[in-house]
């Protein structure tokens, strides 16, 4: 008995393997603005969906590291729909605090550019298979606005 549901495992496992998934990519960190309190950033998800029907996404998580220390993170529960047959664009937005900017002064220096890690969690509800996640993480350097970029 053991052996036949052994078998059918397999045979689920493999079929689950072969039905297409929504796919995802992560754009680069960019400035949004600036607060008295922090200066926020964001990125975009771009989801392509191979159905022909629209997909619920469950949330959506993010953390941001910047010289290695998590400056930013949370999570943005259900957040909406994939389209049917199409791409959908996700805004996620950080915000960093002033003070933490001042700690990093150090790799700051003249360029005046961060260097940040974002990783984002995507998990959609798929039929048939369930909660599914996309893993996702970008990595670069983050240009901070100068004074004339406010004004």
């Amino acid at each position: 008995m053991s052996s036949l549901m052994d078998k059918a495992k397999g045979f689920v496992a493999e079929k689950i393997a072969h039905i297409p998934k929504p796919e995802a990519s992560l754009d680069s960190l960019s400035f949004k603005g600036m607060s008295r309190e922090c200066i926020t950033v964001h990125s975009n998800v771009n989801v392509s969906n191979p159905y022909d029907h629209r997909l619920p996404i469950c949330e959506v998580t993010y953390t941001l590291k910047c010289a290695g220390n998590v400056v930013a993170s949370g999570t943005m529960p259900d957040p909406g729909w994939i389209a049917a047959s199409d791409t959908t664009k996700l805004e996620i937005p950080a915000k960093i605090p002033y003070d933490f900017l001042i700690s990093l002064v150090k790799d700051v220096g003249r360029d005046w550019d961060i260097d940040y890690q974002l990783d984002v969690g995507l998990t959609i509800d798929l039929p048939i298979v369930g909660n599914f996640t996309i893993p996702l993480s970008t990595t670069g350097e983050m240009k901070l606005p100068t004074l004339k970029d406010m004004f």
